[in-house]
């Protein structure tokens, strides 16, 4: 008895089916790798690095910032007419950038003569935006930007004398 072979049928129909097993393991592997390299993003994030070699010293990086590296936002808070205009034109004298000159866009009744609202990372440029403003107080929000809003409040007279830049000091290594 003898086979018989349809001409090319078989041999195609395993052709067909060796390309698609080998690009279903590409495709396996190019996924294995995708997750590897995510996990590993989130791994890292996850845990603190370890240095090389443990000691017992700490290290201090120091951050300066002068006016010009400020974004300042002044709103009024007052029934004043041009009061924020008035004050971001003395706040530009003394070198800060100023961003948005309005009215307070949460019209809160500030009280006090000003309050200066910042994030987290605009912790440092808030403190030299307080020393423009006599009896101001710090407000922290949530935002994600380093801008700081001078918000102008019943009781403002006028800007005090520019600061000098601090120093602000912070931690970056301690080990032992």
């Amino acid at each position: 008895m003898s086979y018989v072979v349809e001409a090319g049928a078989s041999r195609s129909r395993r052709a067909r089916r060796r390309r698609a097993l080998i690009t279903l393991g590409v495709v396996a592997l190019m996924l294995f790798f995708a997750f590897w390299y995510a996990y590993s993003y989130y791994q890292d994030s996850n845990s603190p690095r370890a240095t090389a070699s443990p000691t017992c010293t700490s290290t201090a990086t120091s951050t300066a910032k002068t006016p010009s590296q400020i974004t300042v936002n002044v709103y009024n808070a007052t029934d004043r007419s041009g009061l924020a205009a008035k004050t971001a034109s003395d706040v530009r004298k003394r070198g800060f950038k100023v961003s948005a000159v309005s009215n307070d866009p949460l019209q809160k009744d500030v009280t006090v003569a000003a309050e200066v609202r910042y994030g987290t990372t605009g912790t440092s440029s808030a403190k030299l935006v307080m020393a423009l403003v006599k009896g101001s107080k710090a407000i922290k929000d949530s935002r994600a930007d380093s801008s700081v809003d001078l918000v102008l409040g019943a009781k403002f007279k006028a800007l005090t004398a520019a600061p000098k830049a601090t120093t602000a000091t912070t931690p970056t290594n301690r080990a032992c």
